[in-house]
């Protein structure tokens, strides 16, 4: 069994990440950009058990060594987590995007990825949609 587990900074907390992303997504032409909220997202496999809204998880690819994932592995289980298997950490990033078309804000964060979001050398990206 696979659990994912979003980390984000509660509403109202500035977020200095998220803001330098979203400025960076401006610097290259995003104008469509509103809000950028960034946090982590961690997937754990437990062993034997008016506008649009974007969700990008970053992961590392499978094959690439992960230390905060193995660092997090072990937390939990100093913590008598026994159950937790290979825990894999990355990022999820939320962006609001002034376009209504779902097809159109898909490819603007697909190519928000390629550009900035993901190196997509050693990291993968899926993107959830909302709106």
């Amino acid at each position: 069994m696979k659990a994912r587990v979003f980390v984000t900074l509660k509403n109202g907390v500035l977020d200095p990440q998220g803001k330098a992303i979203g400025h960076a997504l401006h610097g290259l032409g995003f104008r469509n950009v509103g809000e950028v909220r960034q946090g982590k997202v961690i997937d754990i496999e437990l062993a034997e058990r008016d506008e649009a809204k974007a969700r990008v998880f970053v992961t590392l690819k499978n094959g690439v060594l992960d230390p905060q994932g193995k660092a997090i592995g072990h937390a939990l289980h100093g913590l008598g987590f026994r159950n937790v298997g290979e825990v894999r950490q990355g990022k999820v990033i939320d962006i609001e995007l002034a376009e209504r078309d779902e097809a159109k804000a898909r490819e603007i964060v697909k190519e928000m990825c390629e550009k900035l979001l993901a190196n997509t050398v050693i990291e993968k990206y899926e993107i959830e949609l909302d709106g």
